[in-house]
């Protein structure tokens, strides 16, 4: 029905990536429109003469545009987390990068200096290892 057509001319520019919306139109354009937008729904409310049209969006894709552009923030954000790691490596001091050799662990505990307590539950086989020469206190 011819009544139900409008042409309005409005100047926007195009941005080249995926995103969950098609078209982002600011105040002007939705005043100029007379138009409601639903961001929850993904659609767009627009007053006719004989009813209201709405557009509505394929939630499908932009589920799957925004999955795609989180995964894009988070590799770019761990790239921006390495990149300062690196420069942060770079500058610590030399003497701060040597790796301390600690001395090997004893080859046994069953040693004079400790003794096996029981630990008074009702199996006798359930005990723990302590010095001898702790203070008593």
């Amino acid at each position: 029905m011819a009544s139900n057509y409008r042409v309005e001319h409005i100047n926007f520019n195009v941005a080249d990536f995926n995103t969950a919306y098609h078209t982002i139109l600011g105040r002007p354009a939705l005043v100029k429109f007379m138009a409601i937008p639903h961001y929850a729904y993904l659609v767009l409310k627009m007053p006719l003469p004989a009813r209201v049209l709405a557009p509505w969006a394929n939630l499908s894709i932009a589920y799957a545009y925004e999955i795609e552009s989180l995964a894009v923030v988070k590799a770019t954000d761990l790239s921006i987390q390495m990149a300062s790691m690196v420069t942060d490596a770079k500058t610590v001091p030399a003497d701060d990068l040597e790796i301390l050799v600690s001395e090997p662990p004893c080859a046994s505990t069953k040693s004079k200096e400790t003794k096996e307590v029981g630990l008074g539950l009702d199996d006798p086989s359930k005990t723990v290892k302590i010095g001898v020469h702790l203070d008593p206190k």
